[in-house]
C-alpha cells in the first residue's frame, strides 16, 4: 500500500507541474500600437509602464534621441518579481532595473542614437521558460 500511496502522489504531482507549466505558457495579449513619448517643457519625455503578468502596457514606446527618458514602472503582479531591460548590442544603451511585485521604481536615462531596440524581462522560476519566452516582451523606438 505505501508504494501504491507513492506513485499515486507522484503522479498528482507531476499533473500539478504540467497544469502549472501549460497555463503559464500561455501569451498574454499585448498592444502593438506605438506610443509617441512627448517632450515636456522641462525637455523630458514622461511615460507610465505597467508590468503585468507577462506583458508590458504599453509595449512599443517611440522616443526622440538626446533627450531625457523617465519612465515610471509599475508591476501590478502580487508575487512575480519583474525587471525592465534595454540593452543595445553596441552598448549606447544600457537600462536594467528589477521591480519587485506590487512596488513602483521610476528610471531614467538619455538614449544617444537612434534605433529600434528590445526591452524584455529576462526574470524566469527554473525549469520553467524565462518571462521573455511568455511574451514579455516589447521595443523602444529612438528617433
Amino acid at each position: 500500500m505505501p508504494r501504491q500511496l507513492c506513485a499515486i502522489s507522484a503522479a498528482v504531482g507531476l499533473l500539478i507541474t504540467a497544469s502549472v507549466a501549460s497555463v503559464g505558457a500561455v501569451e498574454p495579449s499585448q498592444s502593438a500600437t506605438p506610443v509617441l513619448i512627448p517632450v515636456a517643457e522641462d525637455g523630458v519625455q514622461q511615460a507610465s509602464i505597467t508590468l503585468d503578468s507577462y506583458s508590458y502596457s504599453p509595449n512599443h514606446l517611440i522616443v526622440e534621441a538626446g533627450k531625457p527618458v523617465e519612465l515610471t514602472l509599475t508591476s501590478v503582479t502580487t508575487v512575480i518579481p519583474h525587471n525592465f531591460i534595454i540593452k543595445d548590442l553596441a552598448g549606447t544603451l544600457s537600462v536594467e532595473q528589477d521591480v519587485s511585485a506590487g512596488k513602483t521604481v521610476t528610471i531614467k536615462f538619455t538614449p544617444a542614437q537612434p534605433g529600434t531596440f528590445p526591452i524584455y524581462c529576462d526574470k524566469r522560476l527554473w525549469p520553467l521558460p524565462s518571462h521573455r519566452d511568455k511574451g514579455m516582451e516589447g521595443t523602444l523606438e529612438v528617433r
